[in-house]
């Protein structure tokens, strides 16, 4: 019966058996003297300029304890070790004292260091840290020193790590951690650690009816309810984090005693997360309501109540049976605006008995600065001068301008800071000057276009990477005092004999005492999008002729683009009244394909063009009709014979953003001809594999995409690699595409990876095709048994592993609970027989421990893998 009961022990439950024979040969006597001290405990710092900081340790002990500690340890993460003297030590109720020890240290250079101490004492009697008054106390934090990212402060806890709950009863706790940096913070339940850092052996998060977890935002740990009472440590991880990087963590280790009662916890009201504009004065009302009518006992703690300027107001404690409020209260201005959120921490109290039970409620606040006010936009020649107010937050870095063409509307919503990229604005500008209240516009120094209406927005930042709200939306267009192009058409397609319509509007707008008349254009092509090869092409002696045909030039091979000068002809001097942008023809690209032609085409034009129509030439009539239309300078004409030409053209349609311009503007590409053909790979296979451990082999399986993708696969290519940082070669070809297996035999393992491509009848190898994987984690994995029986009795005599594939060889050695070597061996069945390898003689029963390499066939070669584990040896 008893050999039974023990075949179906597990490993844990043998690991935890072996561990007890450990202890008892160990730590037969325990030292009580110096026990049940260290409770809880943290360690934070703060940077004192260039490499230096400040430590601050601060722990929670069990008063009555001898183990007091005046002075304490302190690694510097660096090589370096201090002793911190205590500089002040608070008796708190429950017998628990708070000791705060403070130490400077300076760095040699940048990097990143633990900052840690470790206690010998922790107190006894912890549920969840089996032996708990053996288990050393050990917390630490990460320090970044990082001159990219500017210096850090860690963040400041500002609830005491010593917190009480009831049974079957909701527990929150909020470590209300304050960043002075502004940096961002998450949160995280981990391991509490002991001796060397390492973590404690069996550590268990603390059991809960429904749930145990911490909002990795807010900072509030819920547990959802206690099932036990008992005192608990949990270790809460305190990330910061600033530009997208992590730089650096606090791990505190607190402790929450649970006992037995009938109290109900009260209730704070919720409360939402706000923003507000700096300047302005933030006041709500918060309220506590309590089932019992205890006396409720509401408090408040965070960063708005540490301000050195201005900062919150909170009457408290403020008291009441079964109902209290109180008022918040923050008079903002400039130096509180930052990225990040200030988070507050309700706290309601009830005077239950035996615990007082609490409710705690977070908010975050966010300071936002104001916008910058009264934009306004003025045309002069070719740029815009923007101008706005002073701003009135000093402390802010400079402004980042804004601009699109047309307006968006936009007006930000609460806490919405920044210009959001959905309105189509980009930023043009930088200023670094927080005293500017002007810019000029003049993109980059080439000028802005006629026609366009120009929009702007502006706003403050700050160092810390915060934004203002957005500044009021003006818009303005530059004044009508220059030619305003809008056609360049092809007309005919040729190398020699093609023409194109050009047109352009006058201008209506410019100084007629300074330019009395009379006017003439000049006329400039040159080959290309950019006009960077302009030629003088002819001069008109009207103002009001305002459209040429260009005739007996090559608009088949190139684009082609014009610019207008206009010129005041009398003067005493030739006088340049105005130039227009450069404006180019649409030119269009085909590009074969199978049964298909790929059309795209190009324009470069200071209008913008919204809508294209693709005409294709009728080969019965020659006439062109239309096909269909597109948005984006992008068509495929499908379902074309291959072989087969077929010509093209393109419509576009386009406008200014401001009236005064001929609307719609209406331009067409050159005529292009093509001709499909099929260069086209298939599309890729779907492969399936499938093993077969016992026969050692694989089997593949794929889709033919003839039946969804292609029409004329006629072929297949498998690839195959056994180690997958190896290169596929090819393995077979299958020629009927009807045929979508195979079968991989005659290997040595199953381990390999594979690709199966599909060819077409023009040789077209398919090109996005998955490479499949596949190892022996699907077989059967070498496992070896927790229990043998090596009594003679003809059944478990011998000490085998469960059945196993791919096992090259193993290494394993087994040692009795003093650590003695009982057995050795390479041969991948075992058999021990339960006897001394050298002595021969039985090995007693009891408990044993084995380490065993196993090098197995794998995908990446032959890899080991170790196995160790308990074995229950019974006669």
């Amino acid at each position: 019966m008893a050999k039974t009961l023990f075949l179906y022990l597990n490993s844990r439950q043998l690991k935890y058996i072996f561990q007890i024979f450990i202890l008892i040969a160990g730590f037969a006597i325990s030292n009580n003297l110096y026990a049940t001290h260290n409770r809880a405990g943290e360690i934070t710092y703060r940077s004192l300029g260039n490499l230096s900081y400040e430590a601050k340790i601060v722990t929670y002990t069990y008063t009555p304890s001898p183990a007091d500690r005046p002075t304490l340890d302190i690694l510097w993460g660096d090589g370096n070790t201090d002793v911190l003297n205590r500089i002040s030590e608070e008796y708190l109720p429950n017998d628990v004292k708070k000791n705060v020890y403070i130490g400077t240290h300076t760095y040699a250079a940048p990097s990143t260091y633990i900052l840690s101490f470790e206690d010998p004492n922790r107190n006894g009697g912890v549920l969840n840290i089996p032996n708990s008054i053996n288990v050393p106390f050990y917390v630490e934090t990460e320090l970044v020193i990082n001159p990219f990212l500017g210096p850090n402060t860690s963040p400041e806890l500002l609830n005491p790590p010593i917190d009480n709950g009831c049974v079957n009863q909701p527990f929150i706790h909020n470590p209300a951690a304050y960043d002075i940096d502004g940096d961002s913070l998450a949160y995280k339940i981990v391991k509490c650690k002991g001796e060397s850092g390492l973590d404690i052996p069996n550590y268990i998060v603390p059991l809960a009816n429904i749930s145990f977890s911490i909002d990795s935002y807010s900072g509030d740990l819920y547990w959802n309810s206690p099932q036990q009472q008992g005192d608990y440590n949990v270790a809460i991880k305190i990330e910061e984090w600033r530009s997208g990087v992590m730089i650096g963590f606090v791990i505190r280790d607190m402790q929450i005693s649970i006992v037995a009662c009938n109290n109900v916890k009260p209730d704070i009201f919720a409360l939402n997360d706000t923003c507000i504009t700096a300047g302005e004065t933030l006041n709500f009302t918060v309220k506590a309501l309590d089932a019992n009518n205890d006396l409720i006992t509401l408090t408040s703690s965070g960063g708005p109540f540490l301000m050195p300027n201005s900062p919150a107001t909170f009457v408290q404690p403020a008291t009441g049976f079964g109902s209290v409020t109180s008022a918040f209260e923050w008079e903002t201005n400039c130096s509180h605006v930052r990225k990040n959120p200030y988070n507050i921490i309700f706290k309601a109290q009830d005077n239950g008995s035996p615990v007082k039970l609490v409710d705690i409620k977070s908010m975050n606040i966010r300071i936002v600065a104001p916008a910058p006010i009264n934009l306004l936009a003025t045309p002069l020649g070719n740029n815009i001068n923007l101008s706005w107010n002073s701003y009135i937050c000093n402390n802010a870095h400079g402004f980042r301008i804004y601009r699109k063409a047309g307006s968006s509307g936009f007006t930000p919503n609460n806490c919405e800071t920044g210009v959001p990229a959905y309105t189509g604005y980009v930023q043009i500008a930088e200023l670094h000057d927080i005293s500017t209240t002007s810019y000029t516009d003049n993109d980059n120094g080439t000028g802005l276009t006629h026609g366009i209406q120009y929009c702007y927005l502006i706003i403050a930042y700050y160092n810390d990477g915060s934004e203002s709200y957005a500044s009021n939306e003006t818009c303005t267009s530059l004044s009508d005092d220059t030619p305003v192009i809008t056609n360049v058409s092809i007309t005919k397609t040729g190398v020699s004999d093609g023409s194109a319509y050009i047109a352009w509007s006058k201008p209506n707008d410019f100084d007629l005492l300074q330019f009395p008349g009379p006017y003439y254009y000049l006329l400039y092509k040159s080959n290309g999008f950019n006009g960077s090869a302009l030629a003088l092409v002819d001069t008109l002696h009207s103002i009001n002729d305002t459209t040429y045909n260009h005739l007996n030039i090559n608009t088949k091979d190139t684009s082609i683009s014009y610019r207008i000068e206009l010129y005041n002809e009398f003067a005493t001097a030739d006088a340049l009244i105005g130039t227009s942008e450069i404006a180019s023809s649409v030119f269009l690209k085909t590009t074969p394909s199978d049964n298909k032609v790929i059309l795209t085409w190009t324009a470069n034009v200071p209008w913008l063009n919204d809508t294209f129509v693709v005409y294709k030439q009728n080969p019965q009539n020659l006439s062109f009709d239309s096909i269909g239309y597109s948005t984006q300078p992008y068509f495929v004409d499908l379902g074309l014979v291959n072989g087969q030409n077929y010509c093209y053209y393109i419509k576009t349609s386009g406008e200014y953003n401001t009236t005064g311009f001929v609307h719609p503007i209406i331009n067409n590409s050159q005529i292009k001809c093509d001709m499909p053909l099929d260069n086209e790979p298939p599309c890729a296979p779907q492969l399936d594999v499938r093993t077969n451990c016992s026969a050692i082999e694989n089997v593949l399986e794929w889709t033919n995409p003839n039946n969804s993708c292609a029409n004329d696969v006629v072929a297949y290519k498998i690839y195959f690699s056994q180690d997958d940082n190896q290169s596929l070669e090819l393995l077979a070809t299958i020629s009927n595409p009807l045929d979508t297996t195979f079968t991989h035999n005659n290997i040595n393992t199953i381990a390999g990876c594979y690709l199966v491509l599909a060819v077409d009848s023009f040789n077209n190898e398919s090109i996005d095709a998955t490479t499949i994987c596949v190892d022996i984690d699907s077989c059967d994995l070498y496992e070896l048994p927790n229990v043998f029986t090596p009594n003679e009795d003809g059944t478990n005599d011998l000490y085998v592993p469960f059945p196993y594939d791919f096992v090259e060889r193993i290494e394993i050695s087994i040692f009795n609970r003093w650590g003695s070597l009982e057995f050795k061996s390479k041969n991948p069945d075992i058999n021990w027989d339960g006897k001394n390898y050298l002595s021969k003689q039985n090995c007693s029963d009891g408990v044993y421990y084995y380490v065993c390499d196993v090098y197995e066939y794998r995908l990446k070669g032959i890899k080991k893998r170790t196995l160790t584990g308990f074995i229950h040896l019974i006669r």
